[in-house]
């Protein structure tokens, strides 16, 4: 076997394949991988970054760009009820005390559901989301809809910014580590930031090495995808909830539906069916 060192890793790629695996290695995409990357990859339910095209075009009867306002809406509640699932199966979460589990996913959650939307691959189209939000039942004031068409356009540039970057399952999964697992500005109802803020550490540090075997071309890498998190936070919460959700909680505040699904021992999506007062 070749000498396998820091200095001479990269010479023969079969024999650092053969050591990572003797030392017991996980792997992505044929490349070596931390274990808290290869936790948080075990956890994603999506079967491949396309799930949200696959499940559109199913949803649409083969055409995802007539898609109607409840299969985008289960489509995304889909979407959500995964992310609840996400974060139950990765490390660290469930050992959180039960108070620090809901601070962070009311902090983070519309974070993680934008992550996951560009991940997935969430067809967007305007005139079906306005319709989801009430546009179309319900005259509104023109200086109203400006401003909500303006938040919607910060979404889907987000979402757009995301797909163009190509990020990767690996990436994806960090990222939205790194996203639930930060205590804010304020550390709303979080007992221990400084715990919190250890963990996210963890995250970051495992993207970094990530970034640095698998993409070596790209040093740059690791400072864009970080810098998608920030803009994120700048897309309101509610707008995703207007977006996306109220025909499926009405006045619930979208964040009682996701601590009553974070606490369910099975997440199950609900039909829309059994939510037609709503309509």
């Amino acid at each position: 076997m070749c000498q396998i060192d820091q200095h001479h890793r990269n010479q023969c790629q079969y024999c650092r394949l053969k050591k990572c695996q003797g030392m017991g290695a996980e792997f992505f995409n044929g490349q070596p991988v931390s274990e808290l990357i290869s936790q948080l990859l075990r956890a994603e339910p999506y079967p491949n970054s396309r799930y949200g095209a696959q499940c559109g075009q199913q949803l649409a009867g083969g055409n995802s760009s007539v898609m109607g306002i409840d299969n985008i809406c289960e489509l995304a509640a889909r979407l959500l009820f995964s992310t609840i699932e996400w974060v139950r199966n990765i490390p660290y979460f469930p050992d959180l005390p039960v108070s620090e589990q809901v601070a962070l996913l009311r902090l983070s959650w519309s974070e993680l559901f934008i992550l996951n939307a560009a991940q997935s691959a969430l067809p967007l189209h305007t005139a079906p989301l306005l319709a989801a939000a009430g546009f179309h039942s319900s005259p509104m004031p023109a200086d109203r809809v400006v401003s909500f068409m303006d938040q919607v356009r910060v979404f889907q540039d987000q979402v757009d910014k995301l797909t163009r970057l190509q990020v990767d399952s690996a990436e994806y999964s960090c990222l939205k580590a790194i996203a639930l697992f930060s205590p804010g500005e304020n550390a709303c109802g979080l007992s221990d930031p400084a715990h919190i803020e250890s963990l996210q550490e963890k995250a970051q540090v495992a993207l970094t090495e990530y970034e640095r075997m698998q993409y070596p071309g790209h040093p740059q890498r690791f400072g864009r995808l970080l810098l998608r998190l920030p803009a994120l936070r700048a897309v309101p919460a509610n707008l995703i909830s207007q977006l996306f959700f109220m025909r499926l909680v009405g006045k619930t505040p979208i964040e009682t539906l996701i601590r009553d699904m974070h606490f369910k021992e099975e997440c199950t999506i609900p039909s829309f069916s059994e939510h037609s007062e709503l309509f």
